[in-house]
């Protein structure tokens, strides 16, 4: 690991800073694009800054996943599939590095075009592209893509389908979309967008697959086998067409990819501990530290590995349904906040280890700063003055407790805000006017957190009960979960919001108003926030870094004071453990950290002779 990346990754950041604000102008094809300024890669560059090009081909990993799947479509609402399925699988016309904070290369697309104000972008195809089984990816492909998800696909796809005024060929390799609103962050999210074969789908309703409904991609690996519930393999395709380019050398090294699926976070451990999977994550920096000193570990066998990232802790908590009453209420929502005991917590189930999230992009140059806002960041709310929670403009931070399992003092200021909202004891519990009792439920997946959630919702209940709140956890496996979340059928969830240091239109779908009611919308708490919206649209049409970053920290100020979330630690860093001869670029990690872009996709096995001929090479 190396020792110098967080002042590598701020000095990326600054030297973008510098170029932020140079003008985007339409200049022909390009190779790449980014959301302010130049690509950092040239046109020649040989592979991404984090992956090994002459990494070895070969090998098999087997990872794990909590919970089950009924579904191979990760593109469509109906069914739950495995995560992974869509990046390993499928491509869009452009390619990530995520050693920039938003810079798209060529994939399935060798150019982009664009205007100087982006009002439209022109992607060329490049003619070796090809799906899985050998057919020519064509423009009707990506025409229909377009148009099918942006219409029946997951709600994800479907807001970047409204801001297109047009999609159209422009030659027999070439497609052009003209965007409907100002918005410069489009061009790059038509990019993005998945493309599949129109031919597999004729006459068919795509948003009704079935589980045997296996879309075709153009990506390294394809399914070739699986067991509903039980497993999914696999396959690097030996013809894969994007082998050689640029954007993949050194990636999608292993032949095989097994997914496993178990009951709980507790049974997959045990079975990585037996030597049944390749590696595990571990999301609790006291089990971490505490329970990763098995016989494997000390032989040498596996191997503990931490990766520092250098972006915004995004938001990861208990959020709160505003749709349900009393939690349209600040106040209650704000009392829940206050006994939520994070420092006892904390402090009792990961050792004090992990830092508090303490808002929605702190740990980054976009969070809110501290105090009343000032400057550009006042002057961008107050026009909504009337409409936000006290602390938006005053300043807001959460409450801390004193670290006692009590918490006397903040159960005090809680019980005062909850009857400040019209809330009484009676009989040892809280009611409203009409004697009804404040009772609620909390929602949670069988995952690799639900042991740690499952123990704070422990103490958390014990605090609620002193207050006279009766809260009830309920557990389900994932695909009920799924179809739970997507109805919103929950008064508190767990959440977890990873965000970027290139947020742009993505926050409109987890907190827009258009998105409140939908289902499987990302907009879990349910809010609706003119103030929001606004800061969102000042981000995606901001020209400079100072017009950007204002507007991220007034946007964090309304979701943070919004009170929607009862924050809880942040992941600082990823907690990798892993087969010691899997392994990976250690001296240039890329600035976003740990995530499928890194394991699997720049890993590799590294046999006797490759390790052989590496120490030669050093």
């Amino acid at each position: 690991m190396r020792p110098d990346f967080f002042r590598a990754g701020r000095a990326l950041i600054a030297v973008l800073a510098l170029i932020w604000a140079a003008p985007v102008a339409g200049a022909g094809p390009s190779h790449g694009i980014a959301m302010y300024g130049t690509p950092a890669l040239p046109p020649d560059f040989v592979s991404l800054p984090y992956a090994n090009p002459d990494a070895p081909k070969g090998g098999r990993i087997v990872t794990g996943n909590v919970g089950s799947f009924d579904s191979l479509n990760p593109f469509i609402l109906r069914g739950t599939p495995p995560w992974q399925l869509a990046q390993l699988t499928h491509e869009s016309l452009m390619g990530r590095s995520f050693d920039e904070p938003f810079t798209l290369y060529g994939l399935l697309a060798e150019s982009v075009e664009t205007d100087a104000a982006r009002t439209w972008v022109e992607f060329t195809l490049r003619e070796e592209a090809r799906f899985s089984d050998g057919s020519p990816v064509t423009v009707a492909d990506v025409i229909w893509s377009y148009e099918t998800l942006g219409r029946r696909g997951h709600p994800r796809y479907r807001g970047f389908r409204d801001k297109v005024a047009a999609i159209e060929a422009t030659g027999p390799r070439s497609v052009r979309l003209t965007f409907a609103e100002e918005d410069r962050e489009l061009a790059l999210l038509a990019g993005l967008r998945p493309i599949l074969q129109k031919a597999q789908w004729e006459g068919r309703d795509i948003a009704e697959a079935g589980l045997d409904d296996v879309p075709l991609g153009t990506g390294p690996y394809v399914v070739t086998d699986y067991e509903a519930g039980r497993f999914v393999t696999l396959t690097r395709n030996p013809d894969y067409w994007g082998r050689d380019l640029p954007l993949r050398r050194g990636t999608a090294n292993f032949d095989e990819i097994r997914i496993e699926f178990f009951g709980d976070d507790t049974v997959m451990k045990e079975a990585f501990k037996a030597g049944l999977l390749s590696y595990v994550r571990e999301f609790n920096a006291e089990a971490w530290a505490t329970q990763y000193d098995f016989p494997a570990v000390r032989r040498g066998e596996i191997v503990l590995s931490e990766i520092p990232h250098g972006k915004p802790s995004g938001m990861t908590g208990f959020v709160m349904n505003t749709r349900r009453p009393p939690l349209d209420d600040w106040r209650v929502r704000e009392a829940l906040i206050t006994a939520f005991n994070f420092e006892y917590i904390n402090d009792t189930l990961t050792g004090g280890r992990q830092p508090r999230i303490t808002s929605y992009f702190s740990g980054s140059d976009l969070a809110m700063r501290p105090g009343p806002a000032t400057g550009r960041v006042r002057d961008l709310l107050l026009p909504f003055s009337d409409t936000l929670l006290p602390g938006t403009l005053e300043g807001y931070a959460l409450p801390v407790g004193d670290g006692t399992a009590r918490n006397r003092a903040a159960l005090r200021r809680a019980r005062a805000l909850l009857e400040e909202a019209g809330w009484r004891v009676k009989g040892g519990r809280l009611v409203n006017s009409d004697g009804r009792p404040l009772e609620l439920t909390v929602l949670l997946q069988q995952d690799g957190l639900v042991a740690q959630t499952g123990a704070m919702m422990d103490i958390y209940a014990a605090a609620l009960d002193r207050l006279g709140i009766g809260l009830r956890v309920e557990t389900v496996d994932r695909a009920q979960y799924a179809e739970r979340e997507a109805q919103f059928d929950f008064d508190l969830t767990m959440m977890r919001r990873a965000l970027s240091l290139s947020p742009g239109n993505e926050q409109f779908f987890y907190w827009g108003a258009e998105h409140a009611d939908t289902p499987g919308s990302r907009n879990l708490m349910g809010m609706r926030s003119p103030a929001a919206e606004a800061m969102i649209r000042a981000m995606v049409t901001a020209r400079t870094q100072e017009e950007f970053t204002a507007a991220t920290r007034a946007l964090d100020r309304v979701l943070t004071a919004g009170r929607y979330v009862i924050p809880i630690h942040r992941y600082a860093e990823g907690r990798i453990a892993h087969r010691a001869d899997l392994t990976y670029p250690r001296e240039n990690l890329p600035i976003y950290g740990d995530g499928i872009h890194f394991l699997p996709e720049v890993w590799w096995q590294e046999t006797q002779a490759t390790k052989a001929g590496n120490d030669e090479s050093r």
